[in-house]
């Protein structure tokens, strides 16, 4: 990654060649699927699962992770409107945004689709750290490069930006520092509102009720504090400190003095001019560029991730669940046959199958004649001869229990509508092998079918997690 002291306006210029190929209308049963059916098991937002506007996290066919923003019935109740500006703001391209890659308008539900961020946002990494504060040159770095985005946005006319807050900034694969697409999409019908925090909003929508491309830069302003003292200070309490006094009374303490006076100086200075009152005193996205670009120290190509003292493409993967998983989560019965067939008993781990050579008997060898039958009907979905093979001789007769048979004569009991000894032999599964995915789903599925949908989804997580540790 190369570090400028500018940035050149054909550097944001829209690649109109790939405008078409790089936003997609999807439609409501591919988010549904690569959600979980929008499980709460996938939502990152910090609303919530009872948050007007919820994001999900997802992983497409392509493989790509995505951030999906599924929004209240009432944000968008014209589908045509919220599908033309969703795709006006897909046309922006940056790697200074999260950019906007797809929608989806059916029926009441309206979707975003953009980039998944995995090294959470500016909020966790300045105000709840766990370790280690963010590091003096990395928010340098982060003023510099959101003032880029800003001025990204200012040059292909999305002039406004709702609610620019410590929220919005999230950190990619090398923690780069991004602007989240989703503040450019109007957030209500109107697209008058803004923060419900009225210590954070600008003067002019106090005034008026209504924001304009100035209201932006105050935000900004409002983000270089947070940057400098570590916590969210009302802008108003932030002037206070400083005036008349030394910047250390602003400064954030964990730093404990790791950071460049000069370069703190003029960046307070740079964010009370963004905060002045009058719109007219603020200055413009150039001027922000050319300010924070300035104040960059770093004379080599030092990645941002070695700013932050994590190692290099660290993804946090989100736990999703399997192609089984899936189709256990959707009831896709055809599809968790065809998974069961193909696995055969090679992923039963931790299960001691085979048998020594003195235990070959002529029990032994009928034993395994009945799996063999058991395991034929099975693949040709003659389920009560399934059964059969595996209850009455093979289950019984074997010295121990096998996890892949009692799997598949759980899911021959769900064929044949008892999903309570379904149920059953997906926990013996469990027992036998206490870690196993498959185990987890199937009793997912058997839950599922008795109606017990909170104890399906609990199952359905379980069964992610064994599989995202095997991974």
């Amino acid at each position: 990654m190369k570090l400028c002291s500018c940035v050149a306006v054909n550097e944001y210029q829209v690649d109109q060649e790939n405008e078409v190929s790089d936003f997609k209308v999807f439609d409501l049963s591919e988010l549904r699927k690569v959600t979980n059916g929008f499980s709460p098991s996938c939502i990152v937002s910090e609303g919530g699962e009872k948050s007007a506007n919820v994001v999900y996290r997802g992983k497409l066919e392509d493989n790509r992770l995505v951030a999906i923003k599924r929004f209240s019935r009432l944000s968008w109740p014209n589908a045509q409107q919220f599908l033309a500006e969703a795709t006006s703001v897909g046309k922006l391209r940056s790697n200074r945004l999260v950019n906007l890659i797809g929608c989806c308008a059916e029926g009441d539900e309206r979707l975003l689709v953009a980039e998944y961020m995995p090294n959470d946002t500016l909020s966790k990494h300045l105000f709840h750290w766990d370790n280690e504060p963010l590091p003096w040159e990395m928010r340098v770095r982060v003023a510099d490069f959101i003032a880029q985005a800003l001025d990204q946005c200012n040059i292909t006319d999305r002039k406004i930006y709702h609610d620019l807050n410590a929220y919005r900034i999230l950190f990619d694969e090398e923690c780069d520092p991004r602007l989240s697409t989703f503040g450019l999409m109007k957030n209500s019908r109107d697209g008058k509102s803004y923060s419900t925090n009225l210590a954070y909003t600008p003067p002019e929508f106090l005034r008026t009720g209504s924001i304009v491309p100035e209201s932006v830069i105050y935000s900004y302003g409002t983000i270089l504090l947070d940057l400098l003292s570590g916590k969210h200070i009302p802008p108003s309490h932030a002037l206070d400190l400083i005036k008349g006094e030394s910047i250390l009374v602003l400064m954030d303490s964990s730093l404990e003095g790791q950071y460049d006076n000069e370069v703190a100086t003029k960046l307070v200075d740079l964010a009370s001019k963004c905060l002045k009152s009058e719109t007219k005193d603020r200055p413009d996205t150039k001027f922000l560029v050319s300010g924070a670009a300035k104040l960059q120290k770093q004379k080599e190509e030092v990645a941002s991730h070695v700013l932050m003292g994590l190692p290099k493409y660290r993804v946090i993967l989100p736990t999703l669940l399997s192609p089984l998983g899936k189709a256990c989560s959707e009831e896709d019965l055809d599809a968790v046959h065809e998974i069961l067939v193909k696995s055969g008993y090679r992923d039963e781990e931790g299960a001691e199958n085979e048998l020594s050579f003195q235990e070959w008997t002529q029990q032994v060898q009928e034993i395994l004649n009945t799996k063999k039958l058991g395991d034929i009907a099975f693949r040709d979905k003659d389920f009560k001869k399934a059964i059969e093979c595996y209850s009455k001789q093979l289950v019984h007769m074997m010295p121990r229990t096998s996890a892949t048979v009692c799997a598949r004569r759980s899911f021959s009991f769900l064929m044949t509508e008892e999903p309570n000894l379904a149920l059953r032999d997906a926990m013996q599964a469990q027992v036998t092998v206490p870690e196993w995915p498959t185990a987890f789903y199937l009793q997912a599925l058997a839950l599922s079918k008795l109606g017990m949908e909170t104890d399906a989804n609990d199952m359905l997580n379980e069964g992610a997690a064994f599989d995202a540790k095997r991974q």
